[in-house]
C-alpha cells in the first residue's frame, strides 16, 4: 500500500513511521506538514492510503477530506474523540487516538486491506449492475460503519465485522474481532440500520452476522449455533422456524 503521513507534529510523523515499519507492505510516500502540501502530494502521487491529523495549521484534516472528490483510503490520528462521527460521515477506514498502539494500528491497516480486496472484487458486479434496477425491499443507503468507544479506544466498525450483538438493558454489546465493547444504544435501535439480509434476531436479546455462522446444531426446540471466534448462541423456537426458512434447511 502506498501511503502518505498528514501531520504537523513533527515527532508523531517520527513515531508513527516506527509503527509502520513493522507492515512490509505499507510504503510511505510522502509526508505533510498541514493540509495546503498534503493536497498537492495527494494529487500528485495518487497514494492508496493517508493517515491523516485533524487538528493541523489552516484547514483541518476533516475539512481536507470533505473536499476531495476522490479520495485515498483514509485513517484519521488525532487526540480528539469529538470529530469520529464525522469521520463516519466521510467514510473514513478507522479512527485512531493518540497515543497509538501497535494493535489498533494493525485493526486499522487490515480494514484498508480488506477494502481493497472487496473493491477489486465488487468492481464486475458494479459495473454489471449500473443499468440494473432497484429490487424492491432493497436498503438504498444500509449503515457502512459506525463509531464505537470503550474507554480510551475508538473504532469505525463495518457491519461486515460485526459477528455477534447483545442487548444488555439500554446498552449494547457489540462483539467484532477480539473487542467486545458496550455502547449506549439499545439493540433495536442499531437493529434498524443493519441489512436485515446479513444479520438476523436469534432470540430475545441477541442478534447474529449469519456471514459469521461456523455450524449449526439442534438443541432441544431450538437450534444451536457456533460462530467463527465465539461464541454459541441458542436460537429461541420461533426464530428457529424463521431461520430454516431463511437457510431452506
Amino acid at each position: 500500500m502506498k501511503a502518505v503521513i498528514v501531520e504537523d507534529e513533527r515527532l508523531a510523523r517520527q513515531e508513527l513511521r516506527r509503527l509502520l515499519a513493522d507492515h512490509g507492505d505499507v510504503e510511505i510516500l510522502a509526508e505533510a506538514r498541514n493540509a495546503s502540501e498534503a493536497r498537492e502530494i495527494v494529487e500528485r502521487l495518487e497514494p492508496e492510503l493517508i493517515f491523516l491529523d485533524i487538528e493541523m495549521p489552516g484547514m483541518s484534516g476533516i475539512e481536507l477530506l470533505a473536499e476531495m472528490a476522490d479520495p485515498p483510503e483514509t485513517i484519521f490520528t488525532t487526540a480528539y474523540s469529538q470529530y469520529a462521527l464525522r469521520a463516519i460521515e466521510l467514510n473514513a477506514v478507522d479512527y485512531l487516538m493518540k497515543p497509538i498502539s501497535p494493535q489498533r494500528l494493525c485493526e486499522a491497516l487490515d480494514r484498508v486491506r480488506m477494502r481493497m480486496q472487496q473493491k477489486a472484487a465488487d468492481l464486475p458486479v458494479q459495473v454489471s449492475a449500473m443499468s440494473a434496477r432497484k429490487a424492491p425491499g432493497v436498503i438504498e443507503e444500509p449503515l457502512r460503519q459506525f463509531f464505537v468507544r470503550d474507554g480510551e479506544q475508538c473504532w469505525l466498525v463495518a457491519p461486515r465485522e460485526i459477528r455477534l450483538l447483545r442487548s444488555e438493558g439500554n446498552y449494547t454489546r457489540v462483539c467484532f474481532g477480539v473487542h467486545q465493547p458496550l455502547v449506549l444504544r439499545p439493540l433495536l435501535r442499531i437493529e434498524e440500520r443493519l441489512d436485515p439480509g446479513i444479520f438476523f434476531r436469534v432470540n430475545r436479546s441477541e442478534l447474529i452476522n449469519l456471514q459469521w455462522v461456523q455450524s449449526i446444531a439442534p438443541e432441544g426446540d431450538g437450534l444451536c449455533i457456533t460462530l467463527r471466534g465465539g461464541p454459541e448462541v441458542a436460537v429461541s423456537r420461533r426464530q428457529t422456524r424463521l431461520l430454516k426458512e431463511r437457510l431452506e434447511l
